[in-house]
């Protein structure tokens, strides 16, 4: 999965959909969060399965810095949490945009990505 396909919120989460089925996307922090948030030393997690509404608390994180809510980027359903975090809440932050993702969600609305940021787009938002 390139980050072309990737779509990015104002709160600096990513969403990539899933190649069989786009409707279905892993969510996580950005580099840029997790460069901000320093290191990540607690993660607690929705359970799946959870319906959710675009901006709900899904997930908190808590960092050396700062404590974070982590906000669902469209309304869906949260399908699967990533449950290594539980034992290693830093790989958040040591791999944010890979084995570092928080959640799996199937969207309610397919069309909602689009409304949301690109990578170009995104770039531009934290001045890269």
């Amino acid at each position: 999965m390139t980050l072309s396909t990737m779509r990015f919120t104002e709160a600096h989460e990513w969403l990539r959909p899933d190649e069989e089925d786009p409707t279905v996307v892993t969510v996580g922090i950005t580099s840029h969060a997790a460069e901000q948030l320093g290191d990540v030393v607690f993660v607690e997690l929705p359970e799946p399965p959870a319906t959710v509404a675009k901006d709900d608390e899904v997930a908190v994180i808590e960092s050396v810095k700062a404590a974070s809510e982590i906000l669902a980027p469209v309304d869906g359903e949260v399908l699967e949490v990533n449950e290594a975090l539980a034992d290693n809440p830093g790989q958040a932050s040591e791999d944010p945009m890979g084995e570092g993702w928080f959640f799996t969600m199937k969207i309610a609305d397919p069309d909602a990505l689009a409304a949301l940021m690109t990578e170009a787009a995104y770039k531009a938002h934290i001045g890269e």
